[in-house]
């Protein structure tokens, strides 16, 4: 490694190690306006072996940055130049809203995790359209949405959320599987799930066409929860699933004092039990839907599992706030290794092949 690169490299380690000194999200804050002011790697680009291809789009990479650390649209391009084959923002609300009560994000550096009762917070569809409209569209973003918490029809908020961020995002995600959210999770359900897709997809064809529509489903959900799920979105022309979010479960196996607040856990833990799931709904979709493996996903390893399992495309989040921005660029090296160990020539060979 070139002496400035070694340089830099000790400078992201020593700002990362100084962010975890701070309250969680003072410390996620200050990382946005670094990046917003152009501090931040530049990884190089990834080895050949892993571009891929999903949704029509050409990636140069399948590792990908979930919903939440770029709620509103501020960092996406910086992102990229991290390392990351797509970005993900939001999840944005119709208006803006602040959020559950504080503290609301806690680290469980022992279990390598984060438990978050964030609550959609973030500043709307406005700020989102805005920034994601000023943008090249050099990269690929895809824009996550989500309802009010006050919403009285919530599907009604989804329909603005695609209406509006719809002709500007490479795809959507309709997020129905954040546990913040009250109600939130019962979209998931056989009774209201194709009422959701059936008006999502709708809203979808009047604003564009021919941009994707993805659905983020909850790691806590057992295969009867999943295959109406599988069975709708194929039927609506749901182009994709994320398996999974955050989950409601596993705290007997954390050791951290925060393991018991209430939220979401991200991070380590989840690999299991979200890698189980996408495995069945790679079974259930049988190559009907690109499916994108999230939770738990902290090296090459992991994200080599999830595309094993069935994902064309892997992200990842809570494992950046533990071992900082050069996470990616490793990730690549290793999954390359991996590939070639295994005899694949790209990622595409190995999908599906670990079930």
């Amino acid at each position: 490694m070139p002496q400035r690169e070694r340089r830099l490299s000790g400078l992201y380690s020593l700002a990362t190690a100084a962010l975890r000194r701070l309250e969680p999200e003072l410390a996620h804050e200050l990382t946005l306006r670094g990046l917003e002011m152009g501090f931040g790697p530049t990884a190089p680009p990834p080895p050949a072996s892993l571009a891929s291809t999903a949704f029509g789009l050409q990636f140069p990479s399948p590792i990908g940055l979930a919903a939440g650390f770029d709620k509103d649209a501020r960092v996406p391009d910086a992102m990229l130049r991290t390392g990351f084959g797509f970005v993900e923002v939001g999840t944005v609300t119709p208006k803006p809203q602040s959020g559950n009560q504080r503290p609301r994000l806690f680290r469980l550096p022992e279990d390598r995790a984060v438990i978050n009762r964030m609550g959609f917070n973030g500043a709307g569809l406005f700020a989102a359209r805005s920034r994601l409209g000023s943008r090249s569209r050099k990269g690929i973003v895809a824009a996550n949405v989500g309802p009010n918490k006050d919403a009285a029809d919530p599907i009604a908020d989804f329909v603005a959320g695609i209406v509006a961020l719809a002709p500007l995002a490479d795809f959507l995600v309709l997020n129905v599987s954040s546990p913040n959210t009250p109600g939130l999770r019962g979209l998931q359900q056989r009774s209201r799930i194709d009422e959701l897709l059936q008006r999502a997809v709708a809203a979808r064809d009047a604003a564009s066409p021919t941009t994707p529509l993805v659905l983020k489903v909850a790691p806590d959900l057992d295969e009867y929860d999943l295959t109406p799920i599988v069975e709708s979105a194929i039927s609506r022309g749901i182009a994709g699933l994320i398996v999974g979010n955050t989950s409601i479960g596993l705290r007997e196996e954390l050791r951290s004092p925060n393991r018991h607040q209430p939220g979401g856990l991200s991070g380590a833990p989840l690999l299991g039990l979200s890698t189980r799931l996408l495995a069945i709904a790679h079974r259930l979709a049988a190559g009907r839907l690109v499916l994108i493996g999230c939770g738990g996903v902290s090296s090459g390893a992991d994200a080599y599992a999830k595309i094993r399992a069935g994902a064309h495309l892997v992200e990842l989040y809570t494992a950046m706030v533990y071992a900082g921005p050069e996470l990616v660029p490793q990730i690549h090296i290793d999954l390359a290794a991996l590939l070639a160990r295994d005899g694949f020539k790209s990622v595409a060979d190995a999908v599906g092949t670990g079930t």
